[in-house]
């Protein structure tokens, strides 16, 4: 069975970023291990359906197959990961912000409580905010007191360093 071309999508080839906490390294680390843990289940299951004779009718092996497929690619993704992971250092002065700082920002008179981590643990429920984002961008390096202008969706927002732990 021939696989069809797909065109790449927008999100193909971009570069994942290195800067990780300690908590994502063990996140991925125990990720790591679930799926090699899974793997030879699989394997087996793979097997078994490949007894079954006729590869190109064969429903169970295609399937299997695919799976076994995207749980190496899993597997691979999640181990390049691990090896080109840099550890971002619990920070040391507080004098200005930079990674894993936690800033205290006032925005319209509303007060709000920011974290600066790399993109791939983002999550601006939680106010973890990307170093790579335009507001993440904007105050690293800045100090306490600092009024800072940004402009987002065509508006202009000030935000003050009010505090940085």
């Amino acid at each position: 069975m021939r696989t069809p071309y797909r065109k790449p999508g927008k999100y193909t080839n971009m570069k994942i970023d290195p800067l990780l906490t300690e908590d994502k390294i063990v996140a991925l680390e125990n990720k790591l291990k679930r799926l090699k843990e899974q793997r030879p289940k699989l394997a087996a299951l793979v097997a078994e359906f490949a007894q079954m004779g006729d590869f190109s009718e064969n429903a169970e092996y295609q399937h299997a197959k695919w799976q076994l497929r995207r749980l190496n690619r899993s597997i691979e993704v999640t181990k390049n990961r691990l090896d080109h992971a840099v550890l971002i250092e619990k920070p040391k002065q507080y004098d200005s912000i930079d990674l894993l700082h936690n800033v205290t920002v006032l925005v319209n008179g509303k007060e709000k409580k920011l974290q600066i981590v790399g993109p791939s643990e983002t999550n601006p429920q939680k106010g973890k905010i990307s170093n790579s984002s335009p507001v993440g961008k904007a105050l690293l390096g800045r100090k306490l007191g600092d009024v800072i202008t940004i402009i987002l969706a065509n508006k202009k927002v000030e935000y003050t360093i009010t505090n940085i732990e």
